[in-house]
């Protein structure tokens, strides 16, 4: 795979690697925080090995590499890039509840009220007001579950390590979807 170009997100550790080919289907996208999670990805197997690498994020045409904080970037950057160069492009997908349990979570919550009428306007407010700032910076967001009035997302990327977005995200998150969908809805992240 050819890199285009590598940008630096708001989080000082993670940054995102914008690629010419894509890794992942239009609109899909795939997190991997541990080698075994990485099972049906050579590459972000390959990135994950690197010393201080703590998450990869897959999203149509660019990836989001997140460290532990304690390496230089510029020596960093130059080991994630050799495995991205000799890749190929990739489509395998990992379920959300195979993620959710690796990472910890109670995959029974995944799915939960997502019949929920409310569901599809959250989606449409979180696409049109909320992604595209969240991939322009490296990261995303999913819909776990809509349980009662508490809406659980789960944060991708650049996104699940960055200080902002368990505090200002995560309320202009709350307050747009309060504004658009409903006032009772709280939004909580796992």
């Amino acid at each position: 795979m050819k890199i285009a170009e590598i940008e630096y997100t708001p989080n000082p550790n993670a940054v995102k690697f914008v690629l010419k080919e894509s890794v992942t289907p239009m609109g899909v996208t795939r997190s991997f925080d541990s080698i075994e999670s990485a099972s049906s990805s050579p590459l972000a197997q390959n990135i994950l090995a690197i010393d201080g690498v703590l998450t990869v994020f897959f999203a149509d045409r660019w990836l989001t590499v997140t460290q532990d904080g304690q390496r230089d970037w510029p020596e960093l950057l130059r080991s994630i890039a050799q495995p991205i160069r000799a890749a190929e492009p990739e489509d395998a997908l990992v379920g959300m509840e195979e993620q959710l349990a690796e990472a910890g979570y109670d995959p029974s919550i995944v799915g939960e009220g997502l019949d929920d009428p409310r569901v599809p306007m959250i989606r449409e407010v979180i696409d049109e007001h909320i992604m595209p700032f969240l991939q322009s910076d490296g990261g995303g967001l999913e819909i776990v579950g809509l349980v009662n009035d508490q809406l659980v997302i789960r944060y991708q990327g650049a996104c699940g390590t960055c200080p902002s977005s368990l505090t200002g995200t995560l309320m202009a998150i709350e307050n747009l979807v309060q504004m658009e969908v409903d006032p009772e809805l709280e939004v909580i992240t796992v």
